[in-house]
């Protein structure tokens, strides 16, 4: 009975001495000898400008990679460096009704990010990437617009970290 015990127990130390588990935060895979990051403004240059979605969009790229990593903010350039700027938001009539009226409208960001990898040059790359969202036509932009924003600038840095750090 003893023996038994023993040989079980034995059995049970090495399966699990056999077994690796590696964590990572949200899927994303960094490298060891990535420490830092840096985030660049991302500037507004799409036709029409919303004076806050810069702002918002670049502190949201800095959360994104704090929240989600264990990589350090720098201040100037970091390890890895995301760059780029708003290059289309805009407000467009969907869904189109028998008496040619809108029945729903479509606000969409596009933004080009540069990633540049310091460490390993082979993984920069140059990106554009889009949201929108769609609200009815009765409701005016003004009311949705923030929250709008939020998601979509949400969305964008989910998918921006992805491809950086998660290998998609």
């Amino acid at each position: 009975m003893k023996r038994n015990r023993i040989i079980v127990n034995l059995l049970v130390l090495m399966v699990l001495s056999a077994c690796s588990i590696k964590l990572s935060m949200g899927g994303a895979s960094i490298p060891e000898d990535l420490k830092t990051y840096s985030v660049q403004y991302f500037d507004n240059r799409a036709p029409l400008i919303n004076p806050l979605l810069s702002q918002n969009l670049t502190e949201g790229m800095k959360d994104r990679v704090a929240n989600e990593s264990r990589l350090v903010l720098k201040t100037n350039l970091g390890d890895v460096d995301f760059s780029g700027e708003i290059t289309g938001y805009d407000v467009r009539p969907m869904s189109i009704q028998a008496d040619a009226v809108s029945a729903l409208t479509r606000l969409t960001m596009v933004v080009k990010v540069r990633y540049k990898n310091y460490k390993n040059p082979k993984e920069n790359w140059e990106s554009s990437f889009t949201a929108y969202r769609e609200y009815p036509s009765e409701q005016n932009i003004n009311s949705v617009e923030e929250q709008l924003t939020n998601e979509m600038i949400l969305e964008i840095t989910e998918n921006v970290f992805n491809k950086a750090f998660s290998n998609w």
